[in-house]
């Protein structure tokens, strides 16, 4: 098994690539250790000192680390952590668990205009944040105003500011009036 690593923009940030299928779909986020309980590869992970987060997509998985550890000290460790994992046969995610499009709800009035921001999240950005190692969720809608929550490598990466700014308020404003910022939940 060969496992190619990915940098991400957000230094702290690493991509793995196993060539083979993490999830069949969706996404899973593991901001802390107490997250990983459903996911036999991210306590593994969360094992290695110094792992503060860990996220999955369809075919990669990202860890960020502490800023006192370097990249060199922890890859070594990751990487044999993930090989175990994937020759030992274990699933990823435990029985039972959900795989959901990670957008939040919405009821109400604006059901179209969220309707038309999902789809645009779903077309055009989320595809491009992944490729980064990371993704970026519908979180709410109120008066103008869009609620992104950043996941995986965007979380707490220095340009998301820039992303969320120039990028997808950009994008959202042109195709959809109604909005007039985009703002991060935690």
């Amino acid at each position: 098994m060969f496992i190619q690593t990915e940098s991400t923009p957000n230094p702290a940030t690493l991509k793995f690539l196993p060539g083979q299928t993490v999830l069949e779909m969706g996404t899973a986020d593991f901001p802390a250790p107490e997250a990983a309980s459903s996911s036999p590869l991210a306590t593994r992970l969360f094992a290695v000192d110094g792992v503060t987060g860990v996220f999955f997509g369809t075919d990669f998985v990202t860890v960020t680390k502490a800023d006192t550890i370097e990249w060199d000290h922890l890859k070594p460790a990751l990487l044999g952590a993930i090989m175990e994992h994937f020759q030992s046969g274990q699933s990823v995610m435990e029985q039972g668990h959900e795989h959901a499009s990670g957008h939040a709800e919405h009821t109400g009035e604006d059901g179209a205009i969220v309707g038309q921001i999902k789809e645009l999240l779903d077309s055009r950005v989320r595809p491009a944040v992944a490729q980064d190692g990371g993704d970026i969720t519908f979180h709410g809608f109120e008066r103008g105003v869009v609620y992104l929550h950043m996941q995986g490598a965007c979380a707490g990466c220095p340009s998301s500011t820039l992303t969320l700014k120039m990028g997808i308020e950009n994008l959202l404003r042109h195709y959809i009036p109604e909005v007039t910022e985009v703002r991060p939940v935690a």
